[in-house]
């Protein structure tokens, strides 16, 4: 679902209580998009992928990114997706990110992983690389369509995260400071000229390698072909 969608709009009682259930568990599922890890005996050739979903997406948002990682050679057990709470602070998504990264890292014998993150998801996981030992554990981490430095839409909702993503917030500034891409983690961005929930200037940073795409939306990073080799090829 598409950023500015989920925000516009007072959101109901009912939608809170379903958001606030959707916090992750900490091992990921054994079946997310056709995965079966629990079935899997192959050997780990790859760092195994994170995927962190957008705000008020979900895991299977990357199915379509996943089919075409699992058609290029990499194994159910080195793609992992999972759903966290719509409400909570990017800092306590964060933590959850630190649990599924040691549980992946302690399942599959990997030494570190790579994170593929989706608008929102880029926050969440930049702080988790920045404050919580996470780019010790990264080798590659991109960020398709995040809001890095903020997003007009999020003024549309008054929950934590949103709050967190408005240009100029505290929660940005200190996430911004000082080295935008810390550590020995290879960051790369992906951003389009024709976004308008991520704007084209929030989603690059400093230190980082940043891929202009073709016109494309939001939504779009998610599927689009072009977007995916590059991705691919750059976290080999």
């Amino acid at each position: 679902m598409i950023l500015h969608k989920v925000l516009n709009v007072a959101l109901t009682l009912a939608l809170v209580t379903s958001v606030a259930s959707c916090a992750s568990t900490v091992t990921a599922p054994d079946t997310i998009c056709g995965t079966n890890r629990s079935a899997s005996t192959a050997p780990i050739t790859h760092d195994p992928i994170l995927f962190v979903h957008g705000y008020g997406g979900n895991g299977g948002n990357f199915c379509a990114m996943i089919d075409r990682f699992r058609a290029d050679g990499w194994t159910d057990r080195e793609l992992y997706a999972y759903n966290y709470s719509f409400i909570a602070s990017y800092a306590a998504d964060a933590e959850e990110i630190r649990a599924q990264v040691d549980q992946i890292l302690a399942t599959t014998g990997a030494t570190k992983v790579d994170i593929i993150a989706h608008s929102a998801g880029s926050v969440s996981s930049r702080y988790y690389l920045k404050n919580l030992g996470g780019a010790a554990k990264v080798d590659a981490w991109v960020s398709l369509g995040g809001p890095n430095h903020g997003t007009d839409t999020a003024f549309n909702c008054s929950f934590t995260p949103c709050v967190e993503i408005q240009p100029g917030s505290a929660f940005l500034a200190a996430l911004n400071t000082g080295d935008e891409t810390p550590g020995s983690t290879r960051y790369g961005t992906w951003w389009s000229p024709c976004d308008e929930t991520s704007l084209p200037a929030s989603v690059p940073l400093v230190g980082a390698t940043n891929h202009q795409t073709a016109c494309i939306g939001h939504q779009d990073f998610l599927d689009n072909l072009t977007v995916y080799q590059q991705v691919r090829d750059w976290i080999r």
